[in-house]
Parts: structure tokens; sequence; C-alpha cells
């Protein structure tokens, strides 16, 4: 099968990047509360396991209609590893916190991703120590989310709990660990194919899960909501493949410092839009904290993008990681 054709087959329109970044901003944004509002009437895992499952095998067909090469035995070991991280581990704690957490709150929480991804790279077995920009990226943006999870716990309006916090801190330690294996497993070359890939395992493992956890009997497919199953839709067919196809395409014609920026927006938006649509508490300690981890957040990808340079084979590697990553919050 030939190689897969690119996604950019020609110069980006001003319209086109417009729709992209607005896509990538607002739809992801707003993932967060249609999580929410999908587990009105949904049990957890089973809600995230058919999201993921179901977009994977559309992205998947997608994929290898546009020409990615067959993936190997070693591709899908490696991708299984990654799904089991990302979308298990990562996306199936959010899902599961938001019964707790508030939407906001916890689109705030995932925000700090970047923080542990620094702090596993350093960590591991010969791992990469961060420069004096970067620790004080780390200093400011912990600070933050200490102000946010102190700010809930002393406000019973703000909608957070502890064992919410809990699991969003180890959702976002899985996250980073995922994706630091990644950058050394051996991974398709198709981003689209990879990610596809990863949805699927992670989409088997939180269904096969969700039956130990007691999911199945929660499942009454008569009471299940119309909010829901709109919801349910709009996370696979916008946030899952509209959003992230052009996430994609937007790592392929722009800088990834400009690409990365939606790790500021979004926050915001699932704040904001959680404060509009589902009544949740929009708090000064809630703004102040959001301020203090994006500019956490803002200071560490500054400092790591000016010290990153690499071959196109590493440019390669990194759209395909950041490509999953980005999935996986979301």
């Amino acid at each position: 099968m030939p190689a897969e054709r690119s996604l950019q087959s020609r110069a980006p329109t001003a319209l086109g990047l417009i729709a992209a970044f607005a896509a990538v901003y607002l739809i992801w944004g707003s993932t967060y509360l249609a999580i929410r509002f999908a587990l009105d009437s949904m049990p957890p895992f089973l809600m995230a396991g058919a999201r993921h499952f179901t977009a994977g095998v559309i992205l998947y067909i997608y994929a290898r209609v546009r020409g990615a090469e067959k993936p190997s035995v070693k591709h899908w070991r490696a991708t299984a590893i990654i799904g089991i991280l990302l979308l298990f581990g990562g996306n199936g704690g959010v899902v599961w916190a938001e019964q707790h957490v508030s939407s906001g709150v916890t689109a705030l929480m995932v925000a700090t991703v970047p923080l542990w991804m620094v702090l596993t790279d350093w960590l591991r077995p010969k791992g990469k120590r961060p420069t004096v920009g970067v620790v004080l990226g780390l200093i400011v943006g912990f600070a933050g989310m200490v102000l946010l999870v102190r700010s809930g716990g002393d406000k019973a309006d703000v909608a957070i709990r502890p064992l919410g916090a809990i699991v969003l801190t180890f959702a976002c330690l899985w996250w980073s660990i995922g994706s630091i294996y990644s950058r050394h497993a051996p991974l398709p070359k198709s981003p689209l194919l990879t990610t596809a890939m990863e949805m699927l395992a992670g989409g088997i493992v939180l269904t096969i899960f969700g039956m130990f956890a007691g999911d199945w009997a929660k499942l009454h497919f008569s009471a299940i909501s119309l909010k829901s199953l709109l919801s349910l839709a709009y996370l696979i067919v916008f946030g899952s493949l509209i959003a992230f196809s052009a996430y994609v395409w937007l790592l392929q014609v722009s800088t990834p410092a400009r690409v990365g920026t939606y790790a500021y927006v979004n926050p915001i938006v699932a704040v904001l839009l959680g404060w509009m649509f589902a009544g949740e508490p929009l708090t000064k300690h809630m703004l102040d904290a959001a301020a203090v981890i994006v500019l956490g957040v803002v200071i560490i990808t500054t400092y790591r993008s000016r010290a990153t340079k690499g071959s196109a084979e590493d440019s390669a590697k990194s759209i395909t990681i950041a490509a999953e990553l980005a999935e996986a919050e979301h």
C-alpha cells in the first residue's frame, strides 16, 4: 500500500487556519463539559470505552484508506501499552473523577500535565535534567495546583473533593509516563494510524475494566437520556475526530509553539462553559489558580521549545507524540 498521503496538499489559507484553531480551542475546551453530561446517565468506564473504541475504528479505517502502512506486531504491542497508559489510566481517570469534581476544575488539573511530564522525564533512569527556567515553571505550576485544591477544600461550592483530586493527579502521572514511553517506542509513521490503534486498545481495556468495576450493572439503556447520547456522539465526532484531525493538520502547517497554545486556552474555555451551561461555580480563587497554572505551563513550554532542536525524523516523531497526548487529554 502506498505511503500515507500528506494532510497538507497546499499552502493553508487564513480561513482554514482560523477554523482549525477554533476547533482545537473550542471543541477540546468543551469536551470536559460533554463528559459531565454523558455521565448523567452512563457509567464512566463503559462510556469512555465506547467513545474511544468507536472513534478508533473510524480513524483506523480512514488512515488505512489514505495509505497508512499496515501495522506490525511490534506496532500493535507499543500502541497497546501507550493506549492503556494514556486512555485507560489518563482519560479513564478523568472521566471517573468528573463524578466528583466539576468539569472546569478537572480541566485545570489536566492543564498540569506538562509539569508531570517534566518530572517524569527527569526522574526516569538516564532522565533529562530540566533547565533553571523549566524548574521555575514547575514551581509556579504546582503552586497554582495547590492553590486550586486548597480553594476547593475550603469552599463547598467549588465542587472539588480530595478523592477526585487524587485520581486526577494519578491520571496526569499515567499521561506523562505514557508520553515519555512513546518517545522511544516503535510506532507507525502515521500519527492518525498510531492514535487509532491506541484508541482501539484503550477502548477495549476501558470496557473490560468497566465490567469488573460494575459498570454493566449500572448500565440501563432505557434510562440513558438524550443529552447523554448526544454528548457521547459529540465526544466521538467532534472531540475525537474533527478536532483531532484539525490538530494533526495544524502540527504540519504551523509552528509547535502556536499549536501548543491550546494547552493555555482549553482550561479557560472549560471553566467558562461549565459555569455557563452546568451552573458550576466560578470563584476568584479558581481564576487566580487558573492564572498561576497557565503561567507555569507557559514558562515550561517556552523554555523547552527553545532548547528543543532535532532532525526531520525527530520532528515527525514529535508530531506523533504531541498528537496522541493531545487526544488522550480530551
